[in-house]
């Protein structure tokens, strides 16, 4: 297997990216690393051709550090340096969005960007495609040469791809103790020639042999925030027993190759296609895995191996949902087991307004609703009726083409329509859907079904001449809040 892969014509990457997100973890004391000393640390890592770092402007000064690694060490050519950006919840300026850019471009004393990563938090403020559309924009000045996407699932992936973004990766939770990039993510990218950069593969440490045969801990007696967040994960998987013998079978197959349990365990996933690469962690001056990295290229898995695998995979409790649920809706598979250490609240994504007799309207803004005289939702009392919602967005139609992509994004709408109200999508009681041709009625209809199986509403499907020829799903919704 190659050492490095094509992300893009002009982005050539490592297949083993060395992510840089512990910094943060060593820093929570307050007190910055040593920019030279923690430089120094990473050209053993260029040396043997691991040239590709992954970082984000909330990785304490992980940024600042590649930065000093070029500027003293390294020709900037021989290396790639990819980024995310992870804005709070809610709107942003246009001018914001340049100046997280700019930050990032100043830190890593660069005047390109490689690859930008974007997080979203809520897929029901709209503001989360406002940024992208922004990105898209510092991309064709120059600033950006190419978009990726972090922890985002496949609908909206989709949604993006097929709202005009252009992406190259999304970068996912995928590891043994976490298969959902397998149900639908990894066939999306491959449609769209896409890769997954997988972190998460040695699960914070705990697929090693340090855990092999070793007493369960209290997850409030381990050292770092990597250790506490994948503890989390083990424990939605099963037992600690369970565990331990996936560990058994991975120590077998790593035992019979002179390799480590890790170089297995992130080898089955470099190995799943559709992945790009996986992202190995790395505790700069403290903990580096530069030949264990070397290892993964190295090894191969047999089929009987992977069968070997596949099989302990299978008395697993596989996590529930779909990529980047774990910072979306409980359980969340976070460090603390919340997002108190990641964001203070979600800020309603649209306004409203208080009318007579006590009604509550919801406001999405559009001019329609002063020409037309309506409101997005409006609540009275304990019910919540929202109007007839379709994929539009400013001057956009969101998701292009696709009916599927236009019916998670009116969806989105609603459900941000209800936030605003105080309530959720929990609370939906009844849904009508409204397409332009029947043919469509499967994808709308699985849609639906990915976003309200747990909810079941009462619904009613017809076919209508919708206003706008560019829009072939309409839905509204009623509510009850308890």
């Amino acid at each position: 297997m190659s050492s490095s892969i094509f992300l893009a014509l002009d982005l050539k990457i490592s297949r083993i990216l060395t992510g840089l997100w512990q910094v943060a973890d060593m820093e929570r004391d307050g007190q910055m690393l040593d920019l030279d000393v923690a430089a120094s640390a990473l050209l053993p890592y260029v040396e043997a051709g691991f040239t590709t770092f992954d970082m984000a402007d909330h990785y304490g000064s992980a940024e600042l550090i590649v930065g000093h690694l070029h500027k003293k060490y390294v020709q900037k050519d021989t290396l790639q340096l990819l980024t995310k950006w992870v804005p709070p919840p809610g709107k942003v300026s246009k001018e914001s969005v340049k100046e997280a850019v700019q930050l990032s471009l100043d830190r890593m004393q660069l005047e390109t960007l490689d690859l930008l990563q974007y997080h979203a938090w809520n897929y029901a403020d709209p503001a989360w495609l406002d940024q992208l559309f922004w990105l898209q924009e510092l991309r064709q000045e120059g600033l950006i040469k190419h978009i990726g996407l972090t922890n985002f699932d496949t609908a909206h992936l989709k949604m993006a791809l097929d709202s005009g973004i252009e992406i190259v990766s999304n970068q996912v939770c995928f590891s043994l103790l976490d298969q959902r990039a397998k149900a639908s993510m990894l066939a999306l990218c491959q449609q769209y020639g896409i890769k997954v950069l997988a972190f998460g593969t040695v699960a914070g440490g705990f697929l090693s042999e340090k855990w092999l045969e070793k007493p369960e801990p209290n997850i409030d007696s381990l050292a770092t925030w990597s250790e506490m967040k994948y503890k989390r994960f083990i424990d939605q998987t099963g037992s600690w027993q369970t565990f331990q013998h996936l560990l058994a079978t991975l120590a077998e197959i790593a035992q019979n190759k002179s390799v480590d349990i890790a170089n297995i365990a992130s080898r089955f996933i470099l190995e799943q296609d559709g992945v790009g690469c996986v992202i190995i962690g790395s505790r700069p001056g403290k903990s580096e895995h530069i030949q264990s990295n070397g290892r993964i290229i190295d090894t191969s898995l047999s089929d009987t191996e992977k069968r070997q695998i596949e099989a302990v995979l299978q008395q697993l409790h596989p996590i529930a949902g779909d990529c980047g649920d774990e910072y979306r809706k409980p359980p969340f598979l976070t460090a603390s087991g919340d997002l108190s250490h990641h964001i203070d609240n979600f800020p309603a994504p649209y306004d409203t307004k208080i009318g007579h007799d006590g009604r509550i309207h919801a406001l999405s803004g559009t001019i329609w609703e002063d020409i037309a005289g309506f409101s997005r939702a409006v609540k009275r009392g304990n019910k919540i009726v929202v109007s007839g919602t379709t994929a539009t967005h400013g001057q956009a139609v969101i998701g292009g083409s696709d009916p599927a992509s236009q019916m998670h994004f009116i969806i989105d709408k609603i459900e941000g329509a209800l936030q605003s109200l105080g309530s959720r999508l929990e609370d939906v009681v009844r849904t009508r859907i409204f397409i332009r041709n029947i043919d469509d009625w499967e994808p709308i209809a699985r849609a639906h079904g990915i976003r309200f199986k747990d909810i079941q509403p009462a619904n009613t499907m017809v076919r209508a001449d919708l206003i706008g020829d560019e829009y072939l799903v309409e839905m509204e919704v009623e509510a009850m809040v308890d």
